[in-house]
């Protein structure tokens, strides 16, 4: 005859026993929970502790833990309970203060904190200094670059510009222009070392230059395409050369609105002349050190990133062609930037931004 305590039998009612599958047969749970999900199951329906644990490969007093645990809290029981743990050695205070001494001050002989450097100022270990940056999200050892734009027509030009991008004219092309000066053809000195499983590529440090091109390019906002030539100067001579291959590439039925920067040769008395004899062109300046509204910007970093940057270039005449090559295939694929902020949203930034620098902000 069997021997001990009768076990409490264990019923299920249909919602708990429907909510005890998902978690019994869930594939993204920890394994742990599922298991006892499972336990339970088998118990409820009649299965013995000693058959459970036979069959689960489990101890039998872990199998009868959980089944009690069921019956005391319901599905709440089978998550693992808080634990104390051991108690915290630094308090809130003290983190805190670490924190604050990074955000406020310097070290005496340095210009921003680093984790080994407030460590030894605070005696505190490097892992935990570490830990508390990487949660409170300080960078000490990062800068982040800014200009504010002192145009008088800053707010007029954001929002001119900024319509443009978010509510385009009918019937035109907004196409974002500039020039990328003093596009290097460099050619290293050694092969590069091929990538490999463990190692980056290798390439030399130094290199030999074999002369400068310059890159404009014309960004059509509403599709992302590009219209480009390389030119050996940047002169007005050779924008007003890049205008003239811009009218030959758009449709003659569409106005042209043109978003530009400052820069001299923009504003030569002769590219003037030539705007004005064509009104289906329409100049828009970007305020001044603000080049991050001008979209073609964007497409430059790309370019660079992409193609300039890690090449090695024989001649100009190589260069170009690696350039040429890479907006063909850029177009065959293209897709226009989103721009999504507001000259509202922008403008109040810039506030933010000044109320700071200021001292003014509460």
């Amino acid at each position: 005859m069997p021997t001990g305590r009768p076990t409490v039998q264990l019923v299920l009612s249909d919602d708990e026993r429907i909510q005890l599958k998902s978690l019994a047969t869930s594939r993204a749970l920890p394994h742990a929970l599922v298991q006892r999900a499972q336990i339970v199951l088998a118990s409820a329906q009649g299965e013995t502790n000693t058959a459970i644990a036979k069959r689960m490969r489990l101890n039998k007093a872990t199998v009868s833990n959980w089944r009690k645990r069921y019956l005391q809290h319901g599905i709440e029981g089978l998550h693992d309970e808080l634990r104390a743990g051991r108690p915290r050695s630094f308090d809130d205070e003290r983190v805190a203060e670490v924190i604050n001494s990074v955000l406020q001050s310097r070290p005496a002989a340095g210009t921003h904190w680093s984790v080994r450097s407030m460590a030894a100022h605070t005696g505190i270990s490097k892992s935990t200094v570490a830990r508390w940056f990487n949660l409170f999200g300080v960078q000490p050892h990062r800068q982040k670059q800014f200009k504010i734009s002192n145009d008088p027509f800053f707010v007029e030009k954001v929002r001119d510009i900024v319509g443009l991008y978010l509510n385009p004219p009918d019937n035109a092309l907004v196409l974002c222009v500039d020039e990328k000066t003093q596009v290097q053809a460099l050619q290293r000195t050694q092969p590069l070392l091929p990538m490999g499983l463990g190692y980056v590529e290798g390439v030399t440090h130094d290199y030999v230059r074999h002369g400068t091109t310059t890159l404009f390019a014309a960004l059509d906002v509403a599709n992302g395409n590009i219209i480009s030539q390389c030119k050996p100067r940047h002169r007005h001579q050779e924008f007003l050369a890049f205008l003239r291959h811009v009218e030959r590439n758009v449709p003659a039925e569409l106005d042209v609105h043109l978003v530009i920067d400052n820069y001299a040769t923009h504003k030569h008395a002769k590219v003037k002349a030539w705007l004005a004899k064509r009104p289906r062109f329409h100049v828009h300046y970007t305020p001044t050190y603000a080049s991050w509204l001008n979209q073609v910007e964007r497409w430059f970093s790309l370019i660079t990133q992409q193609a300039i940057r890690r090449g090695t270039f024989s001649s100009v005449k190589e260069l170009i062609e690696k350039i040429r090559h890479f907006v063909e295939h850029y177009n065959s694929n293209s897709r226009p930037f989103v721009w999504t902020a507001t000259a509202q949203s922008i403008l109040a930034k810039i506030e933010r931004l000044c109320t700071f620098i200021s001292g003014t902000a509460h």
